[in-house]
């Protein structure tokens, strides 16, 4: 790089480190400051914070190489988890769902949904345990990511026998664990907000430039070989119309000695990746994505932020698009898709190529510090206070808030020494271990007669069961048989763990209800209420499932329609453009006109 783009990229980190260290001294205030704002952020910083952090170098890498090698297509395999598909369910009923318990974290909503005795306790440790190893494996996600791509740039030597991509993830990792560690979620907000907004001027770039390229009726892309292939990568020929094209197909055609052949059963993985999502959105998420929901003012905040989160991310499929007809454009100095990014990177002149990577930097940091901050969380509200030392002062709770987040970060950089591959680490954390705990995670809400205690083994079983998975399954696997594996022994174990133990003491069942009122298998509970009550509780209900059959197709076609535009399919951005005004509009009446209305069910029930 130029000193030009030094500089750039100095300022910008100097920048970001002065925004997050002036909110230390309001986010010290105590751990509900620290992790939540005190519950007084706007909406919209929410919602822009939380698309930052769905921005990061590492998933975008990942989801750059799959358009790129598959076109289009792409887009559906990262149905596993990189289209946060989660977005639709949270923003019609999940996210309001999980800010009306008033939680901190994810754990400590078990003691709500469970009660604060022998099995809510049991729940809420290991919910806290199985977060904190999630946390620690997305570190090393980011980690070997951001190493990747930077590396490409910084120059950073081999050092004490460590590669220069350890050294280049180090880096960008320790400056951002300066604002968060110090500022909480005041400083990773604030900071998201900033980095937002150049990550849209870099995505605005670099689409003005792809739109200039033409690509060739036919050409080739490059994927990565198998081992019994001899490894390395290949030049596997397609077409434009091919490679735009956005039906999906019941098989792909890849050579079997491609890697990506394991995607050639299109059809079953694509079924398969629909199915988690609506379990996973169905059962809510956890880390920093719920941790926007539970620092939410309202139901009517919940609902805005989701809808401004999941417009403002659906840019990010505009700059993949854009990446993927570079790289294409690129030819033959693509030799690795994962690689892609960096090197379009590469090409810009003096000063663009600094900011760009500033805004690369960003997307990295603006995941990392949330997912810390709200990995830290678990440690100290589930852990420390409930299990070492339950009068800890304000001072103590902070040390340990700064302490964990520190641990956390050094553990899962540590694995980049072992784990090398995005796409391994992601496959396993989105299709292994979110397999594990998506069975417990989806029944907690839908039937009353799940306990803490189904709920732990559940859990513990499904993560122990995506540990075995990865040491023993070799990495060519079919991801859906992963899947199948943790979440049919998670399911299996939880089924189990329940009916062997005595159900939830009834007031505690009583009490989530009446707070939470989901729809599901709770009408032993839901009689209890007047009948003018549960009219009103069936209706919004009834809004709730209608609309998230219009949301789901809403946000997919609403990322595919950015993504073919900057590719040139004009036809096909029509008739994508109609589709979502016309679900638009249904969920204005369905959903979104309703956003203010909210039963209470206590002035209600006094007066039925």
């Amino acid at each position: 790089m130029h000193a030009l783009d030094y500089v750039i990229i100095v300022v910008y980190l100097i920048g970001m480190v002065s925004v997050g260290l002036w909110f230390q001294r309001k986010a010290a205030q105590g751990i509900d400051s620290y992790f939540l704002g005190n519950r007084s952020l706007p909406w919209w910083v929410l919602g822009s914070s939380g698309m930052a952090s769905n921005l990061d170098i590492s998933g975008t890498m990942i989801i750059v190489a799959l358009v790129y090698a598959l076109g289009v297509r792409g887009l559906f395999i990262e149905f596993r988890g990189g289209v946060t598909l989660i977005m639709a369910f949270l923003m019609i009923f999940m996210g309001k769902w999980n800010r009306r318990s008033k939680v901190m974290t994810l754990a400590e909503w078990m003691e709500f949904r469970f009660g604060k005795d022998g099995e809510g306790r049991l729940a809420r440790l290991i919910t806290a345990l199985t977060s904190i190893i999630v946390t620690i494996a997305m570190i090393t996600y980011f980690a070997v990511g951001g190493g990747k791509f930077l590396d490409k740039f910084l120059g950073i030597p081999n050092f004490l026998g460590l590669s220069s991509q350890f050294w280049a993830a180090a880096a960008l990792i320790a400056i951002a664990m300066i604002y968060t560690v110090a500022s909480g979620l005041y400083g990773v907000v604030w900071t998201d907000v900033f980095q937002g907004s150049l990550i849209f001027i870099m995505i605005v770039y670099v689409v003005f430039r792809a739109l200039n390229f033409n690509l060739p009726a036919e050409f080739s892309v490059m994927m990565p070989l198998k081992d019994i292939a001899g490894g390395g990568f290949r030049a596997f020929p397609t077409t434009y119309q091919e490679w735009t094209d956005v039906l999906p197909k019941l098989r792909l055609a890849i050579d079997s000695t491609s890697v990506y052949s394991m995607y050639n059963l299109f059809g079953i993985a694509v079924l398969f990746y629909i199915i988690k999502v609506v379990i996973e959105g169905s059962g809510g998420t956890g880390s920093y994505m719920i941790q926007r929901y539970y620092a939410a003012k309202s139901d009517r905040d919940a609902g805005l932020l989701s809808l401004f989160w999941t417009f403002l991310l659906s840019f990010r499929w505009f700059f993949v698009g854009a990446m993927a007809v570079w790289g294409i454009y690129l030819g033959a100095r693509i030799t690795d898709p994962e690689m892609v990014l960096p090197i379009v990177v590469e090409t810009l002149p003096i000063g663009i190529k600094g900011f760009l990577i500033a805004g690369m930097m960003a997307a990295a940091m603006s995941t990392f510090d949330s997912t810390v901050n709200a990995g830290a969380a678990y440690w100290v509200k589930d852990i420390y206070l409930e299990y070492i030392n339950k009068k800890a002062t304000d001072r103590q709770q902070m040390r340990q808030s700064y302490g964990a987040s520190i641990v956390i970060v050094v553990l899962g950089l540590a694995l980049t020494l072992i784990i090398k591959n995005i796409n391994e680490i992601w496959g396993w954390i989105t299709m292994s271990i979110g397999a594990g705990l998506i069975v417990p995670q989806l029944i907690r809400w839908y039937w009353w007669r799940l306990n803490g205690y189904g709920y732990a083994i559940g859990m513990a079983a499904g993560m122990l069961a995506s540990i075995i998975w990865k040491i023993i399954a070799p990495e060519a696997t079919a991801e859906f048989l992963a899947f199948l594996f943790a979440a049919g022994i998670s399911a299996i174990a939880t089924i189990i763990g329940t009916l062997l133990t005595k159900p939830t003491d009834s007031k505690v069942l009583d009490n989530f209800y009446r707070v939470t009122r989901p729809f599901g298998f709770w009408g032993a509970i839901r009689s209890k209420l007047p009948e003018r009550v549960r009219r009103q509780i069936n209706r919004e209900n009834r809004r709730d499932i209608i609309s998230i059959f219009f949301a789901v197709p809403w946000q997919v076609c609403l990322f595919m329609m950015w993504m073919v535009l900057v590719m040139k399919r004009f036809d096909t951005f029509l008739s994508l453009l109609l589709i979502v005004l016309a679900l638009s509009l249904i969920l204005y009446f369905t959903w979104f006109r309703h956003l203010s209305t909210e039963v209470d069910v206590d002035s209600e029930s006094s007066s039925a």
